[in-house]
């Protein structure tokens, strides 16, 4: 018959109150290295370590995903929208992003993360994503809030343009930049 020894309820409370203590101390001594800048490096040419860059891109990804409104169908493309959207794809987007034959600016490498090129934005994203994207920007990649620029018009049209990018040979997507150099400004 085994014997057992009976363990008093107040040194299980104090061990488990010790440890408590010991976890909040490190908690808050790391925090306050991090905060301070001692212990994360916030510099624009460091990119974040690997496990909270995913975090950060899952964390936008799954917010897109849930604040996106769920509208109707994408509209219709026809040429007037495909050189109203290439015109403001041309005005605000192509530096960051490209196009088929076209290079990022070089500036942009110096940005982390780096825009990504579009041309597979239309398998990543549904529409409505899309449109929350351009319209409200993402914290803590640079991607602006267009929605306090353009109007709910030229948001549809750009949207409808990155959607038909990757239909776009390297030469369609040039000529269709002259038409919009060639168009008067408004």
């Amino acid at each position: 018959m085994a014997i057992r020894r009976k363990i008093g309820t107040k040194p299980l409370l104090l061990g488990w109150l010790l440890g408590m203590l010991t976890a909040a101390v490190i908690g808050l001594l790391v925090s306050a290295l991090i905060l301070f800048g001692i212990a994360y490096d916030t510099s624009a040419d460091s990119p974040h370590p690997k496990p909270i860059a995913w975090a950060i891109h899952m964390t936008m990804i799954h917010s897109v995903k849930w604040r996106a409104a769920t509208g109707g169908p994408p509209p219709t493309m026809d040429r007037a929208r495909l050189l109203a959207g290439a015109k403001v794809y041309e005005a605000r987007c192509i530096e960051c992003h490209g196009g088929p034959g076209v290079a990022r600016a070089p500036w942009v490498s110096a940005m982390l993360p780096t825009p990504p090129f579009l041309l597979d934005a239309r398998v990543r994203w549904r529409h409505h994503e899309l449109e929350h994207i351009v319209r409200h920007g993402v914290k803590m990649t640079a991607m602006p809030a267009w929605g306090e620029l353009l109007s709910d018009r030229q948001i549809t049209d750009v949207v409808a343009f990155v959607e038909a990018v990757p239909m776009l040979a390297p030469g369609d997507f040039a000529r269709l930049r002259e038409s919009v150099r060639a168009q008067p400004a408004n």
